[in-house]
């Protein structure tokens, strides 16, 4: 997602999640093709898959997790804290104010005692009493503004959303903050649920970045970190809540989903998270238990919409679009598995609805081409993929189906998912680019970082007032109330085509037998607070 040259930009790194995301499309299972095709409606489910029979808990042991992505600290403004990079980690170490309770699709307490609003502009949030970190010292109301005062000074994920929208943040009492927001925000408190929900201790952040220590009041602190080997997390006991089951999470980093199932039917590690397609479809086959969370758009081919680019001209971005067939692409590339779409939502989601999508129609595209051409419209376009096997075979595949219709395409490949980052959101340096949304329970999050023309996360430059006119709305709905205005932005995005949508997608953390008590939560993330081994 850059030039070879530049160095990423914070907003670049920030971007990572979902190319991390995406980078696990690459198949690496070896095999010719994927397991028999199945209703895939019943693969990528929400949340807890498979047995969940619990039994009596059973206190000590290390859970072994292979966790997706490595973050290289536990400072969560120097990572996206997700479920992808460091996140379950992260939750571990200082909890999260708020989770997400999927099966009820809504947000309930877990460090807080309450977050209430009666006109979701203003939010009253309540403390539990006695809670302490784990140096001792009290996590009050003044801890949490601090907390989140430095999230948004060195711009953690989401800062932008954040810094527009809060007018206001005090103390009412040591155990009260008020958050007056500058207009109504439904989902406010999934903000509260991810990284500026994780409250660091005063200690932790007093000598800023460069003297950040991981301190917070999480079921288990940091004990030591070895990059690239392992991350070891101990039991805090003097947490707050039930001391964890668990003596140690150790969490390593294996390349290659299939090389972590293998990893997982080895007894080698106890709990692991994947995403690629083949690997996870055959997990699921298999019933490993786990937990499951599907994400729409997962394979997104952004088309850069930037003055002076080919995609400038929505003609050919429309052409694009009908000539892109996502079964073929599914077929060739990711050998049979995944959920072919140009949908942008996954129907495992309350809030998801039908609408017509575009069909392929070569003979209209290649009239749009023609058209814009004569125009004068550029129609020479470079793609940006990564150089590994499967992303070579999609690469190839989308260029057949794009010169059939007239198009001149060229195949530019990048050895890491870093470069293809910096170039999509850093610099901007592509015409085609595979890349991700994984909208998930927060679809407004996903289109205000993506999608709106003021974002600067927004990676093909899109502009549309409509579009900013419909994301501005939902901001005051809950995604289930506002199903409708998704239905609106899912029309709209297939008509403008800011980039085309080819797959929607999941993340699946399976489990051994041996495992019980793994919570989910919201943006993948996974908590450990009740987790055993049998």
């Amino acid at each position: 997602m850059l030039n070879r040259t530049a160095r990423p930009t914070r907003l670049a790194v920030a971007a990572l999640s979902g190319a991390l995301l995406l980078a696990g499309c690459a198949s690496d299972s070896g095999d010719d093709k994927a397991a028999d095709s199945t209703n895939r409606d019943e693969i990528y489910v929400l949340g807890l898959v498979g047995d969940q029979t619990k039994g009596e808990p059973k206190s000590g042991g290390t859970l072994e997790i292979v966790d997706y992505g490595e973050a290289r600290s536990l400072d969560p403004t120097k990572t996206i804290p997700n479920g992808a990079v460091g996140g379950n980690a992260m939750a571990a170490v200082y909890d999260v104010l708020m989770k997400y309770d999927l099966e009820n699709d809504t947000y309930v307490p877990l460090l807080a005692e309450s977050l209430e609003s009666t006109d979701n502009t203003t939010w009253t949030l309540t403390l539990r009493d006695g809670v302490k970190f784990s140096d001792g010292t009290a996590l009050d109301a003044d801890a949490v503004i601090g907390s989140i005062q430095y999230y948004m000074a060195n711009r953690g994920f989401n800062t932008l959303l954040l810094a527009t929208n809060i007018a206001d943040m005090k103390a009412t009492d040591p155990k009260t903050v008020t958050f007056t927001l500058r207009k109504p925000w439904a989902t406010f408190p999934s903000m509260l649920a991810q990284g500026p929900g994780m409250v660091l201790a005063p200690a932790a952040i007093k000598n800023g970045p460069d003297g950040f220590k991981p301190i917070g009041a999480g079921p288990f602190t940091f004990d030591s970190y070895k990059p690239a080997e392992e991350l070891i997390l101990v039991r805090n006991e003097k947490y707050w809540g039930e001391p964890a089951h668990l003596d140690k999470l150790r969490f390593t980093w294996i390349q290659g989903d299939q090389a972590k199932m293998d990893s997982l039917k080895g007894g080698s590690s106890d709990l692991i998270n994947i995403r690629t397609t083949d690997v996870l479809e055959k997990a699921r086959k298999d019933d490993y238990s786990g937990i499951m969370n599907p994400a729409g758009a997962g394979s997104i081919v952004w088309i850069n919409n930037r003055e002076g680019r080919p995609g400038n001209d929505v003609r050919i971005r429309q052409a694009i679009s009908l000539a892109m067939d996502p079964q073929t692409y599914v077929d060739r590339a990711l050998k049979g598995a995944g959920n072919a779409t140009h949908n942008i939502f996954s129907p495992a989601f309350p809030y998801y609805k039908e609408i017509e999508l575009p069909k392929t129609d070569l003979e209209k595209a290649k009239s749009l081409v023609a058209e814009a051409k004569k125009d004068g419209a550029d129609t020479s376009l470079t793609y940006l993929g990564q150089s590994d096997q499967t992303s070579r075979t999609g690469a190839v595949t989308i260029e057949a189906q794009l010169e059939s219709i007239g198009l001149d395409i060229t195949i530019e490949t990048v050895s890491d998912v870093s470069e293809q980052t910096a170039r999509i959101y850093g610099t901007h340096d592509f015409d085609l680019a595979m890349g991700a949304m994984s909208i998930g329970e927060d679809p407004y999050m996903s289109f205000a970082n993506n999608v709106v023309s003021t974002s600067p996360a927004n990676p093909s430059g899109y502009a549309s007032k409509k579009m900013d006119e419909l994301v501005d709305s939902l901001q005051a709905k809950t995604p289930l109330e506002g199903a409708d205005t998704l239905a609106e932005i899912n029309e709209l995005w297939q008509v403008e085509v800011p980039g085309v949508v080819l797959t929607s997608g999941g993340f699946f953390a399976p489990w051994n037998t041996n495992v019980h008590g793994v919570e989910p939560t919201g943006v993948n993330m996974l908590l450990f607070h009740n987790a055993y081994k049998s």
